[in-house]
């Protein structure tokens, strides 16, 4: 990032010129990315549609992906964009690892990313914003923790969970519910999976598991062990669990009153 500053600033996402355009730019978008932390770790968790405008752009987009051995990042935004972002953050963070001897600390990664989305601020003020979700396993801390953004780079820390993208309110919600802190990484896992179940419901730009063309939300764990991409085989067990307690109750589960 900063030999491109100095040498070629042209070429960073975020100083690249576009046309002059009349009305929104249309490309393709990732929405719901959700999170959540466990006591051990963080389980973040992607569904796998992509939209513009009113139409279904691509059904199994993926949009969780490694940072680095302690750390994944969701993005949610313009897909092309943000899949260039996290390449460069995955570049950036194997280059300090080598240069140093050292990993970054995850607070240190989370401010590094902050400055790369304050760097495509300009292409955000034209309607290509990208806004990821950060998560990871803090070796110091001995935890899971996660990192939401606003378009300027601005970050927060959340606690115990977190949801970004189109359908991150009824997420939200749904998290709020479900989430205790004593889960265990199965529980976690199914809680997400439950959140973006939710946010399917009732926001057309995010996409549930989809049993006849078996696309399943992408889940990546972290823990102290490191990053781990749950298989196909194993959130389908999970997705398919999730489908059979909806047919008995279609609103999903109860969280008691008191």
């Amino acid at each position: 990032m900063d030999f491109l500053s100095e040498y070629a600033p042209e070429q960073l996402p975020g100083n690249r010129p576009l046309p002059p355009v009349k009305g929104a730019v249309e490309a393709p978008h990732g929405t719901t990315i959700v999170a959540v932390a466990f006591p051990g770790g963080v389980v973040l968790a992607g569904d796998r549609r992509a939209t513009m405008g009113n139409m279904i752009a691509q059904r199994d987009i993926e949009k969780v992906f490694p940072a680095d051995e302690y750390s994944a990042v969701g993005i949610a935004g313009t897909a092309g964009l943000a899949v260039e972002m996290v390449r460069l953050f995955q570049l950036e963070l194997e280059h300090f690892e080598k240069v140093e001897g050292a990993t970054l600390s995850l607070e240190g990664k989370a401010n590094r990313l902050s400055t790369m989305i304050r760097g495509n601020l300009g292409m955000a003020m034209q309607g290509l914003a990208v806004i990821p979700l950060f998560a990871g396993y803090d070796i110091d801390g001995e935890k899971g923790r996660i990192f939401s953004y606003d378009v300027t780079g601005g970050r927060s820390e959340e606690q115990g969970f977190a949801a970004v993208g189109s359908g991150s309110v009824f997420a939200r919600g749904s998290l709020k519910k479900l989430h205790r802190d004593d889960l265990t990484e199965q529980e976690a896992t199914t809680v997400v999976v439950q959140a973006l179940y939710d946010a399917a419901e009732d926001d057309s730009a995010t996409g549930g598991p989809d049993l006849v063309r078996r696309i399943y939300p992408v889940v990546a764990v972290i823990t102290e062990d490191g990053f781990r991409r749950l298989t196909e085989e194993e959130v389908a067990e999970v997705a398919r669990s999730v489908h059979e307690g909806r047919l008995q109750s279609p609103n999903g589960p109860q969280a008691p009153v008191l």
